[in-house]
């Protein structure tokens, strides 16, 4: 891996550098099908593509994440505890924008101790950016605390997708539980769905698809389309999702605030509907202790069980945070943990992994 600087970058990098972090640059152009099977809608929506006379499609990188993680599974350190951190430009569609803006990234593949990786992550995105000490306003969420959950409440994995999706374009809970109504032409497909063996369901989906001529659409094969027809199936139905369940999860969803106090009130819920999240609790709170060693000040953290960002691939802790003086309420400092991602681009097993992104347009000066 060959690390890429210029000027402006140069302080970003020194700083991670230092930290133990390998300077990366991954290429420019990338594999679209990776971006537009794990980045989730948002993302989709706004990538640049093109394709080559052999018919493969490309786009300009929007976000180091993914092309860090194809360098690493491509490296001789493949499997191992392995940290690297990259500056450069991205290219996203932005109304009235630039689609090219300069963008740092800080990722961390391979440990074990996963609060500790998950604190020095946040804890050296903010020193990059300006400063441990310095104000910020941090937002933080658990999408492994919500996934825990829902198995503990036997409910199918679609919901997990749905709540992610839901909360990430800023609908309310109540909205988001709410049964799913069949939607006008898809009624009839969705109604002959229910109940249905789901391989059988699955290749009728694709065959109907085929018939009509249809090979993508939205950058999704027929097996995706497929897929999405058979959850909005599930969710019609609403499996599993009792008046009891549906409580649960409305209090769940209402946590939020300063952390500690945060942790106290999910423990209490937990233990009054007997659901035992206990490892998950522990993990919670040694991430909050690793968070306040590393001088990360916890009375300017703001938890929420209902916070989740709007990329597909994360599993556990997620994380957003802007400088006091930044009043665009955009994030400057984005992250999380995507434990799940490694193994989806060819990993042989799932390997650890946390990192960030600094968006330096939004920085209002920070040094």
């Amino acid at each position: 891996m060959s690390g890429g600087r210029d000027q402006k970058g140069e302080a970003f990098l020194q700083r991670l550098e230092a930290a133990g972090y390998q300077p990366c640059d991954p290429a420019v152009l990338q594999p679209a099908s990776v971006f537009l099977s794990l980045s989730g809608e948002d993302m989709r929506g706004r990538l640049l593509q093109t394709s080559d006379g052999a018919g493969g499609d490309y786009c300009l990188r929007p976000e180091f994440t993914i092309p860090v993680s194809l360098a690493y599974l491509a490296s001789a350190q493949a499997g191992e505890a392995a940290a690297f951190c990259c500056y450069g430009p991205v290219f996203r569609q932005r109304s009235g924008l630039s689609p090219e803006f300069p963008q740092a990234g800080l990722e961390s593949f391979g440990r074990a101790d996963r609060e500790a990786a998950d604190a020095e992550i946040l804890a050296l995105a903010l020193e990059a950016a300006g400063g441990v000490s310095e104000s910020w306003r941090i937002r933080i969420g658990d999408a492994g605390l919500l996934a825990a959950l829902l198995e503990k409440l036997s409910l199918p994995p679609v919901w997990l997708r749905r709540l992610r999706g839901g909360l990430a374009k800023g609908q309310k809970i109540a909205e988001i539980l709410a049964p799913v109504a069949a939607r006008g032409d898809h009624s009839g497909v969705l109604a002959a769905l229910d109940g249905a063996d789901k391989a059988g369901a699955r290749a009728l989906v694709e065959d109907l698809l085929k018939i009509a001529g249809i090979s993508a659409l939205g950058g999704r094969t027929p097996g995706e389309i497929a897929e999405r027809f058979l959850e909005q199936s599930a969710l019609r139905s609403s499996a599993g999702l009792d008046d009891g369940r549906r409580g649960l999860l409305e209090q769940f969803f209402a946590i939020e605030g300063q952390p500690d106090r945060a942790s106290a009130q999910l423990r209490a819920l937990f233990a009054a509907a007997d659901v035992d999240l206990g490892a998950e609790m522990e993990s919670f709170d040694q991430r909050l202790n690793f968070m306040a060693a590393r001088g990360v000040d916890l009375d300017s953290v703001a938890f929420s069980a209902s916070f989740a960002r709007n990329l597909d691939y994360y599993t556990g802790f997620v994380f957003e945070a802007s400088p006091a003086g930044n009043e665009s309420g955009d994030p400057a400092i984005g992250g999380g943990r995507y434990d799940r991602l490694l193994s989806t681009l060819g990993a042989k097993a799932d390997i650890p992994a946390v990192g960030a992104a600094i968006w330096i347009e939004r920085l209002n000066g920070a040094k």
